[in-house]
């Protein structure tokens, strides 16, 4: 299976924001890609006080992408978008999933969420305006299976091996991650994901200046099972892609067997 990563530059102006999330889409089927993944927050990435109102995961943002997917006829990642919430104060960091005819398959609300607290130096708390999920998904996309994450659950490998563990053949980060810690952390963190699970790793990113005064890396990038990267966006918006190979992650996972040999049962 071929499948997109879709690397843009959201920024204050949804519509637009939307419109080049759209053309994306297009390029990623022009392309072959049965699957396309867009980046967390691919609607709107700017001031806080201009955020779209939290929407359902039936409302606009859902019926722009379920027909988008309809009308190409491809699996769509929708990256991620504001939720409505448990309660008036908070959202929740959602990504859907819609098949080629355009019929909601996954529904995936962010588990971990940035906090910290570094007295003169930084104070974030992303909790106090968004609510964690819950649940570990995985869901189908033709042959493969994918578990589905959202940017900061990256650094969380005890999720990526329940999803191994629950049958994910590739794993999705979208992302937004800032510039001071992707130079650093990003492809490593990608790579040891997909090495200590033995699975395919498809992650889409921001990149560029975002008002108010934050910088996302990019580097969009497709790692298969031995943490080979096999893809790489460059320093640009744009669309890339790459083949999903199931027979070399059975091989990798014949020849080294690192999952079949987890001691449970120890520590």
């Amino acid at each position: 299976m071929k499948v997109a990563v879709c690397q843009l530059n959201a920024r204050d102006d949804r519509t637009d924001n939307l419109r080049v999330a759209r053309d994306s889409l297009s390029r990623a089927a022009d392309l072959g890609a049965g699957l396309a993944v867009l980046p967390e927050y691919v609607d709107y990435l700017g001031p806080s006080a201009g955020t779209p109102k939290p929407e359902p995961v039936d409302g606009e943002f859902a019926t722009f992408f379920a027909e988008a997917a309809r009308d190409l006829g491809i699996w769509v990642h929708t990256g991620s978008f504001h939720e409505v919430g448990p309660d008036a104060g908070r959202t929740y960091n959602t990504s859907l999933i819609f098949d080629p005819a355009g019929e909601l398959a996954a529904v995936y609300r962010k588990i971990h969420l940035y906090d910290v607290e570094i007295p003169g130096r930084v104070s974030y708390h992303e909790s106090r305006t968004v609510a964690p999920g819950e649940q570990t998904v995985v869901v189908p996309v033709e042959a493969l299976t994918l578990g589905l994450s959202i940017c900061y659950d990256l650094r969380f490998p005890e999720l990526y091996r329940r999803l191994a563990v629950a049958g994910a053949t590739a794993v999705v980060v979208p992302a937004a991650f800032m510039m001071h810690t992707g130079r650093d952390h990003w492809e490593p963190l990608l790579r040891a994901r997909a090495i200590e699970n033995q699975c395919y790793v498809i992650a889409a990113a921001q990149i560029g200046d975002h008002d108010p005064g934050r910088t996302c890396y990019g580097r969009s990038m497709v790692v298969d099972p031995w943490g080979t990267v096999v893809a790489q966006a460059p320093d640009t918006v744009g669309v890339t892609v790459a083949d999903v190979d199931l027979d070399r992650l059975v091989a990798i996972r014949a020849e080294l067997p690192s999952l079949a040999n987890r001691r449970l049962s120890v520590g």
